[in-house]
């Protein structure tokens, strides 16, 4: 590849653009990010333009055709015309006087490669596939955007920040690069992630003025892993996956996200059915707090979204307690995630203007639930741990005055290869569980958007052992 990839201050320098059409509109974004002052030259120029250009003071725009005198003092000029001749004039002449040109649509016959970027100013990661194929770059580009949190820009801010102080502090390499090294492997790095950045740079002060290299004191990550389709997990979540020392994990968790995880990191199973638990609540926040002060990156991995019916709160307020970092990683909750793929909106203008999430199994055990408020039409009620008071649930609705008749639906490993979908109704839906011993997690949904199902039912889980969904 003939191209050396260099990182080059173009502010105030002058770049030529000729054509004002899509092709140019690609190009513009970048240029003018850069601070170049930038003149197009077209007979027209496209809407998708006027909307970049809006407010860029950067952007002069003369409406005519090119000539050849346009190329004289200019630092940097794209051809991204629609007649090929011009385009290879313009390469030619600029060529000619040394002056660095882009052939938008042909990018081999120009000296300069326009490269996609991944941003995370001040961190600038340029990628080129030496005009090979820009879709490849595209795919790329789309890999590292996943894996690079955006919040880099403040990480790299701060550390610029702190750099000559650390400096001063640290006469030599090796202790400098420790200093660093020990900053981006710990919890401080994280504080400025997840934006408590006053608070990272308040325990850097202190640690430069004791000269004292922060420790790699340990923290806790409450992730959701959402209801169990892996491709659900939020970038944020998946970084953090890979990060942990140690997980603490739920039956609600399923195996793909499972062996995402770190291979080499410890596992701790502390699942909690009805009934049935394999560690009590209380135990499980002194483990929390016990791993994260030996100084272990502590992920707890929940089903779902850790805020919604996931005691998530009860587990944070113990690190609290005992001042130890931690961060929030929201997940897809099972209403959301097990509706959308049972084909059952939880909203409709036609059907429901509400929707309430309810728990069907409190923590005394019972279904005491406000029935009055939950029996009207025109919302949607979605019930975890339902499927056991399933009974107690449907009778309590039809006397509470909703009809009969109602749709239910009984979404059993929402999401994942082995869903299945039950329909019934108020009056059948108990029956129709005991049946089937249906085996959880299951959600169940009651009110008339259960009747789109079979209208909007989209995906079709593998079919595993000769299983097959059930329909009624």
């Amino acid at each position: 590849m003939n191209y050396l990839p260099l990182f080059i201050d173009t502010s105030g320098k002058k770049c030529l653009i000729v054509g004002g059409g899509k092709v140019a509109s690609r190009k513009l974004i970048p240029i003018l990010e850069s601070n170049m002052t930038v003149n197009m030259i077209s007979s027209d120029i496209a809407d998708e333009i006027l909307e970049i250009i809006k407010n860029k003071k950067n952007f002069t725009y003369e409406q005519r055709n090119f000539e050849e005198k346009d190329i004289n003092n200019q630092f940097l000029i794209i051809a991204a015309t629609n007649d090929k001749s011009i385009n290879s004039l313009i390469a030619k002449l600029a060529k000619e006087k040394n002056i660095l040109v882009n052939m938008a649509e042909d990018s081999i016959k120009g000296n300069v490669l326009i490269p996609s970027v991944v941003d995370r100013s001040p961190i600038k990661i340029a990628i080129s596939s030496g005009a090979a194929s820009p879709i490849l770059t595209r795919l790329v580009k789309t890999k590292l955007e996943t894996i690079i949190p955006y919040a880099f820009s403040k990480l790299a801010d701060v550390m610029m920040e702190y750099r000559a102080k650390v400096k001063e502090k640290y006469s030599s390499i090796k202790e400098r690069r420790n200093f660093w090294e020990t900053f981006l492997d710990g919890p401080l790095s994280e504080m400025v992630l997840s934006g408590h950045i006053e608070k990272a740079k308040k325990i850097l002060d202190k640690s430069l003025k004791e000269k004292n290299i922060p420790s790699n004191t340990g923290e806790v990550y409450l992730v959701g892993a959402g209801p169990g389709d892996p491709e659900l997990l939020s970038f944020k979540a998946l970084r953090l996956m890979q990060k942990a020392d140690v997980v603490i994990y739920d039956r609600l968790v399923s195996e793909p996200i499972m062996n995402l995880i770190r291979q080499d990191a410890e596992k701790i199973y502390v699942g909690k059915q009805r009934a049935d638990h394999a560690m009590p609540q209380e135990n499980i926040n002194q483990l929390l707090a016990r791993l994260a002060i030996e100084g272990k990156k502590v992920l707890r991995l929940k089903g779902g979204d850790p805020f919604i019916f996931g005691r998530g709160g009860e587990e944070i307020e113990s690190l609290i307690n005992d001042d130890i970092p931690f961060q929030i990683v929201p997940g897809i909750t099972a209403a959301s995630g097990c509706a959308s793929y049972a084909g059952i909106p939880l909203t409709h203008r036609d059907y429901s203007q509400a929707c309430i999430f309810v728990t069907g199994h409190l923590r005394d055990g019972t279904v005491n639930l406000n029935w009055k408020m939950l029996a009207h039409e025109k919302q949607t009620l979605v019930f975890y741990m339902g499927m056991h008071g399933s009974k107690v649930i449907c009778e309590e609705l039809i006397k509470h005055g909703l009809k009969a008749t109602t749709p239910a639906a009984l979404i059993v490993k929402g999401t994942t290869a082995d869903q299945e979908v039950i329909i019934g109704d108020l009056s059948n839906m108990p029956k129709i569980i005991l049946e089937n011993k249906i085996i959880p997690p299951t959600l169940l949904i009651i009110g008339d958007v259960v009747k789109l199902h079979n209208k909007l039912k989209w995906f079709e889980p593998m079919m595993m052992q000769g299983k097959k969904n059930i329909r009624f």
